[in-house]
């Protein structure tokens, strides 16, 4: 009798503790969204045009009443940059989780995989050749695009290849990487002073250069992408429990992991291709968002999102903010952020292990 009754007891039990840890990722959720908007306007606000934070709230609430000068700095300058950050640390972040679910692995990212060497060796060649007599606005973003998209498909026919398992397309990005580095070397040893200081300005990685037409196609290709990437959370939520787990629940684990490549590499290109190449992002924001959400993709994927938008948003702001007058570029801030948080990451995870 004892244990009939206590059979629904215990049903109800897990069923109310699952319920609790659906709020808790909600309010995680809810909070990570808060602190991005609460970045958003600390962002516009940050620069050398100091301007008071309600100031940029009401501009962005009724730009028709602000001030014209005021509506200038927010609406035309600062906007789409603060927005740039928001959606390129979201693809970041996106990249960077798909990555290590797919091949297992807690240091996958499309920085550590190669794609983003392949793409500052596209723009480097881009500025050394000229951009084949196109604006280096546009030369500058094509080649990194077309050189990333290159890395990827040599990572595509791989994913494609039988017995090729997540350890040899790991050993592969890294063979990608070094290739790619080694090559944009050379091209900077051959490079004329000046050229080579344009090449160094855009391997730092900068917004700076975002112009609304940049935000639009970059915030258009990231929510394709994110959403496509939502659709299969429950194929990709099983392949954390391995291939072969994976493939017993009915889960084509070559046509997931082809497809997944295709939008991270889309998504990744894109990204990289305006605003340069700025690294960590997609390594340490899928390890915030795992710690907060678990491995449920339906959440995964979006905190994933929101934890790369916002740290991308803060080393924005801290851009701006470390030399008063002068901007630091991105890419060394978010290393600045990352490494001592990766050495915490590594740390926690050793000490988790021994208890």
């Amino acid at each position: 009798m004892t244990d009939i009754t206590a059979a629904p007891d215990m049903g109800v039990l897990v069923l109310q503790r699952q319920r609790r840890r659906e709020t808790l990722r909600w309010r995680w959720l809810a909070l990570f969204v808060g602190l991005s908007l609460f970045s958003l306007m600390l962002d516009v606000a940050t620069g050398p045009s100091l301007l008071a934070l309600g100031d940029v709230v009401r501009t962005l609430l009724a730009p028709a009443a602000a001030d014209p000068m005021t509506r200038a700095i927010v609406m035309d300058m600062r906007l789409p940059i603060a927005l740039m950050a928001l959606v390129v640390g979201a693809a970041l972040g996106l990249g960077g989780v798909q990555m290590q679910t797919l091949l297992d692995n807690p240091l996958a990212s499309p920085y550590t995989l190669g794609l983003a060497a392949a793409a500052g060796f596209g723009a480097a060649l881009a500025l050394v050749t000229g951009g084949m007599g196109l604006p280096p606005l546009v030369a500058i973003p094509i080649g990194a695009f077309v050189f990333c998209m290159l890395a990827a498909s040599l990572l595509f026919g791989l994913a494609l290849m039988r017995h090729v398992n997540s350890q040899t397309i790991i050993l592969a990005g890294i063979a990608l990487l070094f290739l790619f580095q080694s090559l944009l070397s050379l091209l900077q040893f051959l490079a004329s002073p000046e050229l080579n200081q344009q090449i160094i300005f855009w391997l730092f990685g900068s917004l700076m250069r975002t112009t609304w037409p940049m935000l639009w196609i970059t915030a258009g290709v990231t929510l394709v992408c994110a959403l496509l990437l939502h659709r299969d959370a429950w194929q990709l939520t099983c392949l954390r429990l391995g291939e072969a787990r994976a493939r017993s629940l009915g889960v084509n684990v070559t046509r997931l992991r082809l497809k997944t490549l295709v939008l991270v590499a889309l998504m990744t290109a894109t990204a990289i291709s305006f605003v340069g190449v700025i690294g960590f992002i997609g390594l340490v924001s899928p390890h915030v968002a795992r710690m907060q959400v678990g491995e449920d993709q339906r959440f995964l994927i979006p905190q994933s999102a929101l934890c790369g938008a916002l740290m991308l948003s803060v080393a924005s702001v801290l851009s701006k903010s470390i030399v008063p007058g002068a901007l630091f570029p991105i890419g060394i801030v978010t290393a600045l952020i990352g490494v001592p948080f990766m050495i915490w990451l590594i740390l926690g995870n050793r000490k988790r292990r021994r208890a």
